[in-house]
C-alpha cells in the first residue's frame, strides 16, 4: 500500500475517527483491491512493441497449424494429425502456464494458452479423418477447409473449440481467448445456416442474415458482458467480432435505393456516436469505414460529373479532422456531461475503465 495512505490510517485511529480494526479491514481491502487491479492491467493489450510480437506471433502459429495448412496435413493421416495436435496442446499449456504462473508474464502466456486451444478443432478433425466422417463427399478436403467452406459436418470441431475455450478460461482469464469463442460461434451460425434452410448449401441471402442477426446478438452479448465484468476487458472482442459480422452483413445488402444507402450512412453516424458513448473506439472504426463507403458512393455515382463534390468532400474531411481535434481536447467534459445527463442504464453498457473515469 501507499505509504501516505499507511500514514493517513495511523493518523485517523489515532484521532479516534476510526478503530484499529477497522483501520486493519481497510488495509486489507485496499491491498487486494490494488492486487486486482495489477492483475487486470497485466491483460490489458497496448501498443508497444512487445505486445505487438506477442500478438503477431500467436497468430502466426494458429495460422500455420490451421488457416494455411494444405494437403500435406491430411497426407498425414488422422492419427498423425491428432498426436500433433496434442503435442502443441500440451506443450503450449504448460510453457503458458508457466509464463502466467511463475514469471507473472500474463500476456505472452495467455497468447500461448490460447494457440492451445486453437488446436482442439484440428484435432477433432483428425478423428474425423480417422473415422473416415469429414463430410466432404467424394472430394478430400484440408484443415484449411475449416476456414473457407461452410459445412455442417464442421460443427462438432467448433463445438470443440467452444469447450476448449471455455476450460482455458476457467483457469485463465484471458480476454483474447475469446475471440476464439467469437469465431467458432460464428462459423457454427454459418454451418447451421444449411440446416435451417433444408438445403446441403444454403443461399447467399440467408447467410448474410444469419451473420446480421449473430453478428446483433454478440454485440449484445458485449454490453452484458461490459455490465457485469469490473476487471480485465473480456468484453473488447466480442464488440469486435459482433460488429465485424454485422456490419459487414449490413453493408453486403444490395438494394440499389439512394434512401437505403443514405440510412446505411445514418447508420454509420450512429455507430461513430455510440463510440462516444460507450467509450468503445471499435464502433468508431466501423463508423468511419461506411461513411467513407457512402462517401465514395456519392463520389461515383450521383455527384460523378460534379466539378464542386470534390472541394465539398475535402471541407466534410476537414471539419471531420477538426471535429476530431476539438473531441480530444474536451473529451473530459465531455465524458463528464454524459456521466452526468445520459441514464444510469446507457452508462452501465460502457467498459469497466470508463465507469471508473466518470
Amino acid at each position: 500500500m501507499n505509504r501516505h495512505i499507511e500514514d493517513d490510517l495511523r493518523a485517523a485511529v489515532v484521532a479516534g475517527i476510526i478503530d484499529q480494526d477497522a483501520a486493519t479491514k481497510l488495509t486489507a481491502f485496499l491491498d487486494q483491491r490494488r492486487t486486482g487491479e495489477a492483475a487486470a492491467s497485466s491483460v490489458t493489450p497496448k501498443f508497444d512493441a512487445a505486445h505487438l510480437l506477442w500478438y503477431a506471433g500467436a497468430l502466426i502459429v494458429i495460422g500455420a497449424m490451421g488457416l494455411f495448412s494444405t494437403l500435406a496435413f491430411s497426407r498425414m493421416g488422422g492419427i498423425a494429425l491428432v498426436l500433433t495436435a496434442i503435442a502443441y496442446a500440451a506443450v503450449f499449456t504448460a510453457v503458458g502456464s508457466h509464463l502466467w504462473h511463475r514469471k507473472n508474464l500474463r500476456v505472452p502466456g495467455g497468447l500461448l494458452i490460447a494457440i492451445a486451444v486453437s488446436m482442439a478443432p484440428l484435432a477433432v478433425y483428425g478423428v474425423q479423418d480417422m473415422l473416415d466422417w469429414h463430410g466432404l463427399g467424394n472430394r478430400k478436403g484440408s484443415v484449411r477447409d475449416f476456414y473457407i467452406w461452410i459445412r455442417s459436418s464442421w460443427i462438432f470441431m467448433e463445438i470443440a473449440a467452444l469447450l476448449a475455450a471455455a476450460l482455458a478460461l476457467r483457469f485463465f482469464r484471458f480476454p483474447f481467448i475469446v475471440s476464439i469463442v467469437a469465431v467458432a460461434l460464428w462459423f457454427m451460425s454459418m454451418d447451421l445456416a444449411p440446416w435451417i434452410a433444408g438445403t446441403e448449401y444454403a443461399a447467399w441471402e440467408l447467410r448474410r442474415t444469419v451473420s446480421l442477426w449473430f453478428g446483433l446478438g454478440v454485440v449484445v452479448a458485449a454490453w452484458i458482458v461490459d455490465q457485469r465484468n469490473q476487471g480485465a476487458d473480456f468484453a473488447f472482442w466480442l464488440h469486435l467480432f459482433g460488429l465485424l459480422t454485422f456490419w459487414s452483413a449490413v453493408t453486403a445488402t444490395y438494394n440499389p435505393g439512394e434512401w437505403s444507402k443514405a440510412l446505411y450512412c445514418l447508420l454509420n453516424i450512429g455507430l461513430l456516436v455510440l463510440s462516444v458513448v460507450l467509450q468503445r473506439r471499435v464502433y468508431a472504426v466501423f463508423g468511419a469505414i461506411g461513411v467513407a463507403i457512402y462517401l465514395g458512393h456519392l463520389a461515383e455515382r450521383v455527384f460523378r460529373d460534379s466539378l464542386l463534390f470534390p472541394f465539398a468532400l475535402s471541407l466534410i474531411g476537414v471539419a471531420v479532422i477538426a471535429a476530431g481535434l476539438l473531441y480530444h481536447r474536451k473529451q473530459e467534459s465531455i465524458a463528464s456531461w454524459l456521466a452526468a445527463h445520459l441514464p444510469n442504464s446507457i452508462l452501465r453498457l460502457r467498459p469497466a475503465h470508463a465507469r471508473k473515469r466518470t
